[in-house]
């Protein structure tokens, strides 16, 4: 199975820590990206996924017609399962729990697995709108997105980010990863 890497399109920007003096920022992908990729990829009847519950926590194990992978066999019935577990969110605990161990799981098949290898990503906090909390701490109401991404062809490795606050309209991060010179 021959998967691409994700467009900057398919990507998505949070806050993850923030401080008076900034924020970091994390990649992810949700759900909709790897079911999409699966359709686009081994078509839309060639792909499902179950979830189930094992010791508290929700799984899901998403499978693939073995014809459509590598070295695969010629039974169209054989399946093959990949699974993982999620966690539960901060707006549906089971919905969210439900979404990410799918997100895992696809991860498991490759989809978006590039997004391991992003650089750590902090912004300064002049490159967004800060504000104090209720509970008195850091915050931004501040959107960011992926303005562009690169990848090595070989390694799938992130070697360029250009990081947009959508808020301010302004381009707050900038990465190209240095490459050996060749002596």
């Amino acid at each position: 199975m021959k998967l691409r890497t994700l467009n900057a399109d398919e990507i998505e920007v949070r806050v993850g820590n923030i401080n008076e003096k900034g924020a970091s920022l994390v990649l992810y992908k949700d759900a909709r990206v790897d079911m999409n990729m699966l359709d686009e990829v081994v078509g839309v009847t060639n792909w499902q996924r179950k979830h189930y519950e094992l010791k508290g926590h929700i799984y899901c194990s998403v499978g693939i017609k073995a014809v459509h992978l590598e070295g695969g066999g010629n039974n169209s019935d054989e399946w093959v399962w990949k699974d993982d577990a999620g966690s539960e969110s901060n707006q549906e605990a089971v919905k969210g729990e439900a979404s990410d161990s799918f997100k895992r799981a696809c991860f498991n098949w490759g989809i978006g697995r590039e997004l391991y290898t992003a650089p750590f990503i902090w912004i300064g906090s002049d490159k967004y709108k800060p504000f104090t909390n209720k509970n008195n701490k850091p915050a931004t109401y501040d959107k960011f997105s992926v303005e562009r991404i690169k990848f090595d062809e070989k390694t799938r490795e992130i070697i360029g980010l250009a990081i947009w606050n959508d808020t301010s309209n302004k381009r707050v991060f900038i990465y190209k990863k240095e490459q050996p010179s060749e002596n």
